[in-house]
């Protein structure tokens, strides 16, 4: 009887040690994990914070990072800023060219329209009933072209003289066209000596004045009536 009470003795001494080594060995495998666990989440956190950078710029000593990449980003865009302002200017310049050539034909228009020639502002008025005057013109804005005669005037309708070539000029500056770019289709008297009639037209333009002109003592030769005509009636 003795020698089992010490068997069982020894058994229970023996679970004993075995149950203390069980929990030494669980306690040290819970160690491990934990330590293996926070050692994997250190890794991976230090691994974040190392991402390749590059310096961006350099404030008041203060270093800015900024992630590899951004910089050939930056570049690519600066190019599109380029780009924009190189097609804007370009899309200034056609529009500059394009109100050029606008302001080009409408003053083109204003030259060939009796309402709006030269300097002076033109008034519509009724006309004489000649079947042939499409409308009459007059303005107030109708000045004296000047002399280079002096003395008594007497009007002279030699081609090339002096009164000649200021008549000339009085009856384009009336139509509104060039002198130099006017045909001059017929230049008579008016009904009096101070008082003298052409008929002109500018260049191929078919478009056809009866000038009106009186002589100013002192002035020179003066427009006073314009009458854009149907047809040249002196061709």
């Amino acid at each position: 009887m003795g020698s089992r009470f010490n068997q069982r003795d020894q058994k229970r001494k023996v679970n004993k040690i075995y149950n203390i080594a069980i929990t030494i060995v669980s306690i040290l495998i819970v160690i491990v994990a934990v330590s293996i666990f926070l050692s994997d989440d250190g890794t991976e956190s230090k691994k974040a914070t190392t991402e390749p950078k590059q310096v961006a710029e350099t404030e008041k000593g203060k270093v800015v990072d900024k992630p590899s990449g951004k910089e050939e980003e930056t570049d690519s865009e600066k190019e599109d800023a380029v780009g924009d302002n190189e097609a804007t200017e370009e899309d200034a310049e056609k529009e500059d060219s394009k109100a050029t050539e606008e302001d080009a034909e409408e003053k083109a228009e204003d030259d060939a329209d009796p309402e709006k020639a030269g300097d002076a502002e033109l008034v519509e008025v009724e006309g004489s009933g000649d079947g042939n005057v499409a409308a009459t013109y007059t303005s107030e804005g109708w000045k004296p072209v000047g002399t280079e005669q002096s003395g008594e005037h007497t009007t002279s309708f030699e081609k090339g003289s002096v009164d000649w070539n200021e008549m000339s000029k009085a009856i384009a500056s009336g139509a509104g066209i060039d002198e130099g770019n006017m045909k001059l289709w017929w230049l008579q008297n008016g009904g009096s000596p101070t008082t003298a009639i052409g008929t002109v037209s500018e260049g191929d333009n078919p478009k056809t004045f009866r000038v009106y002109i009186e002589w100013v003592d002192g002035s020179g030769w003066k427009p006073v009536k314009v009458e854009e005509l149907k047809t040249n009636d002196k061709r």
